[in-house]
């Protein structure tokens, strides 16, 4: 949520930011219908406090001064009550329009269209050069016996998966390898719930903007989580940390649920692009005063985790066209794909400042000074898109994967993934 103070005082501050976001909201209608609502609810408050003040004096009233007074009185309860409902449609109709506006961006985010304008901010390792095709994770899933694509449509539909053998011991192996760095670096760990109140989707800025990406259980009026950042961001709402217990580190083990909508057609097969996967989220609670600070430090930890993998990658400063509703920053890390030749994205890392904070109500306390802490999120490990980028990067020309050192002792000494 935008902070309406400076909304009201200051509305040009938005209107350049939803230009540079190129977004369709017209401020100056909103900026209107904020000034409508608000004379409305002074209006609505006038009339309470008067109603107030007459049910207090009647019961000491008499004769016709008592009778003017019960006569005033249902005046007030008949007009009171059609500008309540006049009130609330209002109310509605103005934060229907206020939750989709999007936060500001930091300086250093660069304008631009779409994900034709990303920066890339540098890369790390180089190119793997092979002395042959190198193939899919998809084909080597098949040769190997590892992935099982076929039976997952049969039974689920498109965009489901097995994995199978070692490809169940490598995606465990992960887990314990990126849990370890993380509890080394302060993060505590979690599994949380994976369905959530509609609140904590609204809470993190996933909803209105990105609900038709989601799952819902009608019955119980709960959502599917796309990531654990939701459960994780919710976890301290409507409470006040003290400082000095800032920043509050979170890493979270979940099964995550996106529906791809508008992704027809694309990265079809394969682990990249499915309806379910499984991630390690890292999250920080943090003091505004040292929120850009953990925000490198959040990014930092995720290199360490791909750079202990070996795995060549760049990190992209996203624009303006290309990050979320929620972000005032965002870099995404893009690992080689050598058989499509392209970097693809296998973790993003982003700081909201106080946005999902105020949704949230979530508070710090530092002496006499209180505020809304800064949230900020990086996937610690996508593990589906991570076995790909192994997979892909560690073959040899007979269609074996080799292990990545790190993870060796993870998965029992296995050295190679053999046909």
């Amino acid at each position: 949520m935008i902070d309406l103070e400076k909304f009201r005082k200051n509305p040009e501050v938005y209107k350049e930011e939803v230009k540079k976001r190129n977004m369709d909201i017209d401020i100056d209608e909103d900026i209107a219908l904020d000034e409508k609502r608000r004379k409305l609810i002074f209006k609505v408050e006038k009339m309470r406090a008067r109603k107030n003040e007459v049910s207090a004096i009647i019961p000491k009233a008499s004769g016709e001064d008592k009778q003017k007074m019960i006569t005033e009185m249902k005046e007030l309860n008949l007009g009171l009550k059609d500008l309540e409902s006049e009130l609330e449609l209002l109310e509605k109709s103005f934060f229907e329009k206020i939750s989709t506006y999007p936060n500001l961006t930091h300086e250093s985010v660069p304008v631009g269209k779409d994900e034709n304008d990303n920066i890339m901010a540098y890369k790390v390792g180089r190119v793997p050069d092979f002395d042959f095709i190198p193939k899919s994770h998809s084909e080597l899933g098949v040769m190997l016996g590892i992935i099982d694509e076929e039976r997952a449509a049969k039974i689920s539909g498109s965009r489901f998966v097995f994995l199978k053998n070692e490809n169940v011991m490598l995606q465990f192996a992960l887990v314990q390898y990126v849990l370890n760095i993380l509890s080394k670096r302060g993060f505590i760990p979690l599994v949380p719930p994976v369905l959530v109140k509609e609140r904590a989707m609204y809470g993190t800025g996933f909803f209105p903007v990105e609900a038709s990406q989601y799952y819902k259980t009608e019955l119980d009026d709960l959502y599917l989580i796309g990531t654990s950042e939701v459960p994780l961001c919710a976890y301290h709402s409507d409470e006040t940390i003290s400082a000095e217990k800032l920043p509050q580190k979170y890493a979270a083990y979940s099964t995550c649920f996106r529906r791809e909508a508008g992704s027809y057609g694309k990265d079809l097969g394969g682990l990249f692009r499915v309806h379910q996967f499984d991630k390690i989220e890292m999250f920080i609670f943090s003091h505004p005063e040292n929120s850009w600070d953990d925000f490198e430090f959040l990014r930092d930890t995720l290199e360490e985790i791909v750079k202990g993998l070996g795995l060549h990658y760049r990190i992209m400063n996203m624009c303006t066209g290309d990050i979320g509703t929620p972000n005032a920053k965002k870099y995404d890390l893009e690992a080689w794909m050598p058989a499509q030749k392209n970097y693809r994205e296998i973790a993003s890392c982003s700081n909201d400042t106080e946005f999902q904070a105020r949704r949230l109500n979530i508070r710090f306390k530092d002496g006499e000074r209180k505020g809304f802490v800064h949230t900020m999120n990086s996937t610690a490990c996508a593990v589906g898109r991570v076995i790909m980028a192994i997979m892909e990067n560690y073959q040899d020309r007979y269609g074996n994967i080799r292990i990545p050192q790190n993870l060796i002792a993870y998965m029992g000494g296995m050295e190679i993934i053999k046909r």
